[in-house]
């Protein structure tokens, strides 16, 4: 192969906007307004404004977006939060830092988002929260979620990490995007994220007053202003340098996210036929955004395809080879193999393929006549 094919191709698309980044750096250089400049409020209103969500607190990473969620909303030691089994760390690590108890529940099959249908049986008198956790790039099942927390009275917090731009349909035809349909929401900014910026970031929406105003204290020290603390709170900020990174590729998110899509109905389009390999599934209700393609391979071991696609040069990824209730840091929580079955057997079979805004079909027509090669 002539050209190295990458999991994510991040300096590529970092020199089709060169210009506008390399401006955008020295500006804040320029201005030395290094902690809360000027850039920080920009981007958060034109992400507000993408989101149609009237409030955007920017934070120092995804997981402190989670942190700082659940401590505004007011959830104590010992209140119980619902999550996904199949899932990163991030959602059930922070609710543990705060002595909450992470309750986790299976996922659907074709999806890999949480199962609507496991949900109300793991509700009880201490469940305070749901995280409903929009994984890969496609939103959750709102619908019967919102229905279900406004019925047992508790609050539901979206964790948009995966899916930022992905647009919900309702039953009645409304339309929202994936994040800001709940009580709260979070996003990560790490750099593979679809908007990523040069580092770490995260960032937390509401259309609640009070959240906000209780969030933005919070990531600030818990000051309602300048050497006034109300509350504890933490250091969570996002500098000045990547809000002006993210301000000139939010203006490009759409358009990323129109591209991945194109290449994963290419990736259908040439593994249709291929026995032994399951393409992502698309909901009827959600568009899909794409931040990982992710196949399941059903025919052979997933790991030693794994292994011998990295020895033909072609990368790939495993999200994720263990369930969390199966991970040793939570092994306290009394979960055991076999509670969470689809979780575990996505485990032993999802496989990411490389998807990014610089991929080309040549690129994804070298992966797959490797991978047909491999599984054959």
């Amino acid at each position: 192969m002539s050209k190295s094919i990458q999991m994510v191709d991040l300096h590529g698309q970092y020199l089709k906007m060169k210009p506008e980044i390399d401006q955008a750096i020295q500006d804040v250089i320029d201005s030395s307004a290094f902690i809360n400049g000027q850039p920080v409020k920009e981007f958060a209103g034109k992400l507000a404004e993408y989101l149609d969500s009237k409030f955007v607190i920017p934070c120092a990473n995804g997981t402190e977006a989670l942190q700082v969620a659940y401590m505004a909303l007011g959830l104590e030691p010992g209140d119980e939060v619902i999550m996904p089994a199949f899932n990163y760390v991030a959602s059930a690590e922070a609710a543990a830092l705060l002595r909450l108890k992470p309750v986790f529940v299976d996922v659907h099959p074709d999806t890999y988002n949480i199962d609507v249908d496991q949900l109300e049986k793991v509700i009880t008198s201490k469940t305070r929260a749901i995280v409903v956790v929009h994984l890969f790039g496609q939103s959750a099942d709102m619908e019967p979620i919102l229905s279900l927390a406004w019925k047992h009275q508790i609050k539901v917090i979206e964790d948009n990490a995966q899916a930022l731009g992905a647009v919900y349909s309702f039953q009645d035809g409304t339309q929202h995007k994936a994040g800001v349909m709940g009580d709260i929401g979070t996003t990560s900014f790490f750099p593979t994220k679809t908007l990523g910026c040069y580092g770490d970031g995260g960032a937390i929406f509401t259309n609640n007053e009070e959240l906000a105003k209780v969030s933005r204290m919070i990531a600030s020290h818990g000051q309602a202003k300048k050497y006034t603390f109300e509350r504890i709170g933490l250091n969570s900020r996002l500098d000045t340098m990547q809000a002006a990174i993210l301000r000139v590729k939010l203006k490009r998110l759409d358009e990323w996210n129109r591209f991945r899509q194109a290449a994963a109905v290419v990736y259908d389009e040439l593994l249709g036929d291929v026995e032994g390999i399951v393409t992502p599934s698309r909901s009827g209700f959600s568009t899909h955004v794409f931040h990982q393609y992710v196949v399941r391979v059903t025919g052979k071991s997933r790991d030693k395809v794994k292994d011998r696609l990295k020895a033909a040069g072609i990368p790939s990824m495993v999200y994720y080879p263990s369930p969390l209730h199966l991970q040793k840091a939570f092994a306290y929580l009394g979960y055991n193999e076999g509670d969470f079955p689809v979780a575990e057997k996505l485990c032993d079979e999802v496989l990411a393929l490389p998807i990014h805004t610089e991929l080309q079909r040549e690129e994804q027509e070298q992966i797959v006549s490797k991978l047909k090669e491999i599984i054959r």
